[in-house]
C-alpha cells in the first residue's frame, strides 16, 4: 500500500503514513495501489487501472493539499463515539470538475476587454464571454430606451472592459480562465 498524500511505500494496516503523517487513505496525489503519481479529479490510475474512491478523485481539484485539514487519530483508550438513532453517515455531495470542451479555444482577455470598451453598451463582451444574461440587460437597456440611455450602458460597459483589461475579471461564463 501506498500513501496517497506522498506516495511513500507503508504498511496496509497503517492508521498514518510513517514519512508525511497524513491518515491513511488522505490525499489524492498518488495511486494507493501502485504509489504511481495521479492527475487531480482522476478516477482510476493512468499506471495500473485501479480505481480511487470517489472523495479521493477529486479531493485535490477543489483544495490545495496545503489548506486540508488532516483528522487527528483517535488514541486506542478513547471512548468510542456513538450517534444517536437517525443521525447516520451522509456521503458529502461532490460537483463535478467544470472541463474544457476537447479543441475549444480559451477566450481572450484583450478582446473581451476592447469589446467592453467600445461595444460595451450592446453587451458585446458579455455575449462573447457567455454571461449572456448580462448581456442581453444591458442590450434591453440600450435599444428599448430608444438609445436614451445608452450611456448608462456604455459606462457599465467600459468599466467592465478596464476591469477585463486589469486581470480583475479572469474567467468567462463557463468558469473557464481567460487566455491572457
Amino acid at each position: 500500500m501506498y500513501c496517497r498524500h506522498c506516495g511513500a511505500e507503508m504498511n496496509s494496516d497503517a492508521l498514518i503514513c510513517p514519512s508525511c503523517g497524513v491518515s491513511a487513505g488522505s490525499g489524492s496525489t498518488y495511486c494507493a495501489n501502485c504509489g504511481a503519481e495521479s492527475q487531480p479529479g482522476a478516477v482510476f490510475c493512468s499506471h495500473c487501472g485501479c480505481q480511487f474512491a470517489p472523495e479521493q478523485a477529486q479531493q485535490t481539484y477543489y483544495q490545495n493539499p496545503s489548506q486540508q485539514s488532516y483528522q487527528s487519530q483517535p488514541s486506542p483508550d478513547a471512548a468510542p463515539n456513538y450517534q444517536a438513532p437517525g443521525q447516520g453517515y451522509q456521503p458529502p455531495v461532490y460537483q463535478p470538475p467544470v472541463y474544457q470542451p476537447a479543441g475549444a479555444p480559451l477566450k481572450s482577455k484583450m478582446a473581451a476587454g476592447l469589446l467592453g470598451i467600445f461595444l460595451g453598451c450592446f453587451g458585446v463582451h458579455n455575449f462573447y464571454l457567455g454571461y449572456t444574461t448580462k448581456a442581453v440587460i444591458q442590450l434591453c437597456l440600450t435599444l428599448l430606451s430608444c438609445g436614451i440611455l445608452s450611456f448608462v450602458s456604455a459606462i457599465w460597459g467600459f468599466i467592465e472592459g478596464v476591469l477585463l483589461l486589469t486581470g480583475s475579471i479572469n474567467v468567462d461564463g463557463n468558469g473557464m480562465p481567460l487566455q491572457q
